[in-house]
């Protein structure tokens, strides 16, 4: 297939373009380069399945019609987005135009030549697990941060243009990912951050009293679950979660990591509104719609974490 992969050269988007590349389709990633570094998607420069990297942006009308013109995409996976909760507190315009405003650009075009959307949207929107079994589909969403509030309003529009004109859209909502060329600072890279301390010799920092509370998905796992939402029609029209289906708390996953409580300190949190208590993920809806289940435990993942952020100067 002919597949566009918005934000591919960010964390999770190089990770799906690897995989459509393994599985045979022809590739051409979009992204600004404000999340993601080019040097992710270096390997894949000779492959034949990779036609392009664009470096522009998804608010960019006039190259997206250019580009949907062109090349007669059957998928496009719409990972472009704003991702730091901090940066939307402060700077909540920015997130809006680009999580919102540039998915119905997106849309719009693969209404007009009737593209398949997978759009990745976050475990950021719900509210805290008070389930025992997890946060299913259906769980109360609360946006207590304009990044969360961005992505709910692009989730609508998303599933709008299924229920309005009939366009195979679906929304997935991957939980707390992981893994290596995840960036060691920002938002939601925990365990990065967390790992590239102890290799570094420096003590680590939780924000708040460490009880929050993390659904903790190792990247492949959420690449796979990604290309599998494209790839089947079970799930248009659905919102889909993934996650591991275990949570731990900041506090163990330092004491995990850094296996020395003499290095781990407590700070005061930045944004303690926008904290969700707890996350933990029943991915249940994805099994039975997808047969997607995680298959890299939580110990086995932080090792291959450390083991990249060891030997490489990427960060």
């Amino acid at each position: 297939m002919n597949i566009l992969l918005t934000g591919g050269a960010g964390f999770i988007g190089r990770w799906v373009a690897k995989q459509l590349l393994n599985d045979g389709h022809s590739v051409w990633i979009l992204d600004d380069l404000s999340n993601g570094r080019e040097a992710n998607i270096e390997e894949f420069g000779s492959h034949p399945g990779l036609r392009a990297f664009i470096r522009g942006s998804i608010l960019d009308e006039s190259l997206l019609t250019n580009l949907f013109a062109e090349h007669r995409f059957d998928i496009c996976y719409h990972l472009g987005a704003s991702i730091n909760v901090q940066d939307s507190i402060d700077d909540p315009r920015t997130t809006f135009n680009n999580d919102t405003v540039g998915t119905f650009y997106i849309m719009e075009q693969c209404r007009k030549h009737n593209v398949k959307v997978v759009f990745m949207s976050t475990c950021m929107v719900y509210d805290r697990c008070t389930e025992e079994t997890g946060i299913a589909e259906h769980h109360p969403i609360k946006p207590a941060s304009p990044y969360a509030g961005s992505k709910i309003a692009a989730e609508n529009m998303v599933l709008s243009y299924y229920y309005a004109y009939g366009l195979p859209a679906v929304v997935i909502r991957p939980f707390n990912t992981y893994g290596p060329y995840q960036k060691t600072g920002g938002e939601g890279g925990v365990v990065a951050i967390f790992l590239k301390n102890k290799v570094a010799g420096l003590d680590i920092k939780i924000y708040g009293d460490g009880t929050q509370t993390r659904d903790l998905l190792y990247v492949e796992d959420c690449a796979n679950f990604v290309v599998q939402a494209g790839y089947s029609n079970e799930v248009n029209g659905h919102i889909v979660n993934a996650g591991l289906g275990r949570d731990i708390s900041i506090n163990e996953l330092a004491e995990m990591i850094m296996q020395d409580p003499a290095r781990i300190a407590h700070v005061e949190h930045i944004h303690p509104q926008s904290e969700i208590a707890k996350l933990l993920c029943d991915s249940s809806k994805a099994k039975r719609l997808l047969g997607w289940t995680p298959q890299v435990t939580l110990e086995e993942g932080i090792r291959r974490t450390e083991d990249w952020i060891r030997t490489t100067n990427l960060i």
